[in-house]
């Protein structure tokens, strides 16, 4: 897992706006420090040389504000999945 970057707010539309240490790809999952999923990377915006993330969820609520969110650079959701599966 690798630093996404920090919450600086929740939209009113209820995303979350991260301002990036490392870039994600969108689509890409997000963590809270324990793990949890809480979101997917919907956008990037702003400089080249500051940019922020939107993430969109279910787990977006303000007391993430400030916290430090996470993603997976292999690009998987932190799920096992077993690959040539039946049903």
């Amino acid at each position: 897992m690798e630093i996404l970057g920090i919450v600086e707010g929740i939209t009113s539309e209820g995303h979350a706006l991260v301002k990036c240490v490392n870039l994600p790809d969108l689509g890409t999952a997000v963590f809270d420090a324990e793990r949890n999923r809480v979101g997917t990377v919907r956008r990037v915006l702003g400089p080249v040389d500051e940019p922020y993330a939107s993430i969109s969820g279910e787990g977006m609520r303000p007391a993430l504000k400030g916290k430090k969110l996470f993603f997976n650079p292999s690009g998987n959701d932190g799920r096992n999945k077993r690959k040539g599966r039946k049903n």
